[in-house]
């Protein structure tokens, strides 16, 4: 079966329900969350956004009072610690020019936002694009790597790289920034259960079905 992107995305969720991401209890938690997942898995992302739980309950005051070296033991289990410790400390501080006012920086920033974002120090296209869907509430599409491969299963050719699929996709107009959110996390929960190995996505819902972008 031909598939929209509205069609792929109503008939996963009709088969699997709503995906509940990004599962977090703050929005300085996803934010965390997003530069602790660059280059990882979720089990030693989750290792690090626990530590950062337990040592500042994710207040925005108590993240920037942490030290560079109590910065970097919170991200290690991460990995790239010192890369991603900088980051955080980045975005943080950049969020305090608009007194952690997430619609202030939307509405001063405008349509520049993501190229703000990319400047700061750690913060490429994936996690500009989720920064954008979960904590500015902006409906994008998030080329990850299950995007990719899903796509790819679905008949979308030459997705070498998160651009190579970013560059082809936009939401409709009509998709909210909660479709979005799911959206994503469909694609990512589906990855985890047909993706390993590939052979599964054979015995899937989507098997056989095509996108057209």
């Amino acid at each position: 079966m031909n598939l929209t992107i509205t069609e792929l995305y109503e008939k996963m969720h009709q088969n699997m329900g709503n995906s509940g991401w990004w599962p977090a209890e703050s929005k300085a938690e996803i934010i965390i969350g997003a530069i602790m997942i660059q280059n990882t898995n979720w089990r030693n992302a989750d290792k690090a956004v626990a530590r950062f739980r337990k040592q500042t309950d994710f207040d925005l005051n108590k993240i920037r009072q942490l030290t560079t070296e109590e910065l970097q033991a919170l991200v290690r289990p991460a990995g790239f610690y010192k890369n991603k410790s900088r980051a955080v400390a980045a975005i943080f501080t950049w969020l305090l020019q608009y007194d952690n006012d997430y619609q202030q920086v939307c509405q001063v920033l405008g349509p520049k936002l993501r190229q703000e974002l990319l400047k700061l120090h750690g913060i490429g296209d994936e996690t500009a694009d989720v920064l954008l869907t979960y904590i500015f509430e902006q409906p994008t599409f998030i080329s990850d790597k299950y995007a990719r491969v899903l796509f790819t299963q679905l008949g979308v050719p030459n997705l070498t790289n998160y651009q190579s699929l970013a560059k082809q996709v936009k939401l409709p107009a009509d998709f909210t920034s909660t479709a979005a959110q799911d959206f994503h996390g469909l694609i990512d929960e589906f990855g985890k259960i047909y993706f390993h190995p590939l052979t599964k996505f054979q015995e899937s819902f989507l098997a056989g079905d095509q996108l057209i972008l």
